[in-house]
């Protein structure tokens, strides 16, 4: 397994908005938000904000796509196979896709 980071690229500026990220609730995608999948991930593009960012890892790409399915993000992290070591930094870089938008919370 790689050591490399997987944190998605976000605009750490925008962490002060909204909420703080809480793994422990559902969340989606946000519907304004598409995923076009490439080998190092995904382009990851805000039609809200215009922003485009990067998912690092298929895996990341794995775990943001099928969080609607999944009654926490914990749960979804840990049915893509993520590793424990692993989780704290997919934790940061759905906090950090939480704060730009990305990834919303769900009912």
């Amino acid at each position: 397994m790689s050591t490399r980071t997987v944190a998605a690229d976000v605009d750490a500026g925008s962490a002060s908005a909204g909420p703080a990220f809480d793994p422990g609730l559902p969340f989606r995608c946000s519907p304004s938000v598409a995923l076009r999948p490439e080998p190092f991930g995904a382009l990851v593009y805000h039609f809200g904000t215009r922003k485009l960012s990067f998912l690092k890892t298929p895996q990341l790409v794995v775990v943001v796509r099928d969080l609607e399915q999944y009654p926490d993000v914990h749960a979804s992290i840990e049915a893509a196979g993520v590793e424990e070591s692993q989780r704290p930094a997919y934790l940061r870089a759905l906090a950090g896709l939480a704060a730009n938008g990305t990834i919303e919370p769900r009912s």
